[in-house]
């Protein structure tokens, strides 16, 4: 919430924040309710995860899901591959988010 309020302390005020992570965009939220903004009209909030977290506040957060057991999963194979003496041909794997819409964000 610190952190939040640090954001909304700038002037100009922001209109939107992108938190690093779904806990993080909370601690925005209630920063911005313990100044009476509203949640999307006066202050859009967006997370990333996609927590459980973002499915069990009022509205709903925003977030960016990612792939999670598929990332996991990448990285556990590295690793048996490496621990077997393999060599790995990438050092760089991207993988799929996807943006999440929920209550704390106004349509474009």
């Amino acid at each position: 919430m610190r952190e939040g309020a640090a954001l909304l302390d700038l002037r100009p005020a922001p209109t939107a924040i992108f938190a690093a992570g779904d806990e993080s965009a909370m601690g925005a939220i209630q920063a911005a309710r313990a100044r009476s903004l509203r949640i999307p009209e006066e202050l859009g909030v967006v997370g990333f995860d996609d927590t459980e977290i973002a499915t069990m506040t009022s509205p709903q957060l925003t977030t960016v899901r990612q792939p999670l057991r598929e990332m996991g999963a990448v990285a556990l194979r590295t690793a048996l591959r490496l621990a077997a003496g393999e060599d790995i041909e990438y050092r760089h794997i991207e993988r799929a988010t996807k943006l999440v819409v929920r209550g704390s964000t106004l349509a474009a």
